[in-house]
């Protein structure tokens, strides 16, 4: 029989000592990379999940941005005050307030349902601080089908227009300007917006229960544009059962009253060549309220406003005012006039500057001068 040499032998045995052991170790990374991979494989499912997650929260935001819609306003107002009195020395004072701050949001989710939340800071003149819910309603129209609309929640109710160039209210507004929580209903086309509305308003007749019965008209009409060549037109008129629930006026009654009285306001913005624009409005009441009820006398409260702005060029415009009433007592200056400026320093930015003399019943005199710096988005 044929025999291998001892050398041999231990050389064959060295060879398959050393091939178990390499195989025993190229056995264990392979079960290693096994596990590697199926780690890999689950890290790349999980990434799968969140890139799904993360596409469909991305589609969901931009949906929910076409659908609601954010606006804004920052006012920061310098002004001084001078004041004249029929008897005694005149007063001064000075003072630099963040005015305002609005943000409004706009949600418009179906195609006949939308919805408007505008929450207001005000820092009073007193220095008090207030954030309120100015404005929330729900608005259901018609669009294509029928122009008609409902608007319910709490809003400024359609009496008066109170367009202005200036920074400080009209006295317009001061008198008729009526917010509360109501039902509107409306007729709205390209050239006419016909509305009535109901509220609780809360000045009441004595002796009468508290009862949803105060309302409101307005009729506004717009001249269709190329009507007349260079020419914008805006015009309309309103009506309120009860001019006492104005938020102007509300506050000066201490009491119910014996008769409700109306009030009614009548405006005409017109603008020629898109440069030199009129504003004119009257804002009334349409009787009076008794001695001890406004004042120790009778009085039919009214008002008027009338401004001329001109657009110099596409940033700089500028107005004048004269606006003026009548059984005002010391609420709201009879007489008033002034000039005001506006820049457009950025887009959106703007610094304004009004100064405005006013004349009272009681002949006491006062000069306010105001500059503002106004950011809107």
């Amino acid at each position: 029989m044929f025999s291998y040499p001892t050398r041999t032998l231990n050389l064959m045995a060295l060879v398959a000592a050393l091939t178990l052991v390499a195989g025993a170790a190229f056995a264990a990374p392979q079960s290693e990379i096994e596990k590697l991979k199926q780690r890999i494989e689950a890290l790349e499912a999980e990434k799968a999940v969140s890139d799904n997650a993360d596409e469909k929260a991305s589609l969901s935001l931009a949906g929910l941005a076409k659908k609601v819609s954010l606006s804004g306003l920052i006012e920061v107002e310098a002004g001084y005050v001078n004041t004249d009195p029929d008897a005694g020395s005149s007063e001064d004072e000075s003072d630099l307030a963040l005015a305002t701050v609005e943000l409004g949001i706009d949600a418009d989710f179906t195609k006949h349902v939308s919805g408007h939340v505008l929450l207001l800071w005000e820092e009073e003149p007193d220095s008090s601080e207030q954030l309120v819910v100015d404005e929330g309603y729900i608005r259901l129209d018609g669009e294509d089908i029928l122009p008609l609309y409902l608007q319910a929640g709490k809003m400024y109710v359609p009496f008066g227009n109170f367009d202005s160039f200036f920074i400080s209210d009209p006295l317009t507004l001061e008198l008729g300007e009526t917010r509360e929580s109501a039902a509107v209903v409306g007729y709205a086309n390209d050239m006419f917006d016909l509305s009535f509305g109901v509220f609780n308003g809360d000045i009441d007749e004595t002796g009468k229960d508290d009862h949803i019965d105060s309302f409101v008209a307005s009729a506004v009409y717009t001249m269709p544009e190329g009507t007349v060549e260079g020419l914008e037109l805006t015009g309309g008129v309103s009506w309120i059962s009860n001019i006492a629930d104005s938020d102007g006026l509300e506050g000066e009654f201490s009491a119910d009253i014996n008769d409700k009285v109306g009030g009614m306001g009548a405006f005409v913005t017109a603008t020629l060549n898109e440069r030199l624009t009129l504003i004119a409005e009257y804002v009334g009441a349409l009787d009076e309220f008794e001695a001890g009820e406004l004042a120790a006398e009778e009085l039919e409260p009214k008002t008027w406003n009338v401004e001329l702005g001109y657009a110099v060029n596409d940033a700089l415009e500028v107005a004048l005012r004269y606006e003026g009433g009548d059984d005002l007592g010391d609420l709201l200056p009879e007489s008033q006039y002034g000039i005001a400026a506006s820049y457009g320093l950025f887009e959106n930015t703007s610094l304004a500057v009004e100064y405005l003399h006013g004349e009272f019943d009681n002949d006491d005199e006062q000069d306010v001068l105001t500059a503002q710096l106004a950011l809107e988005f």
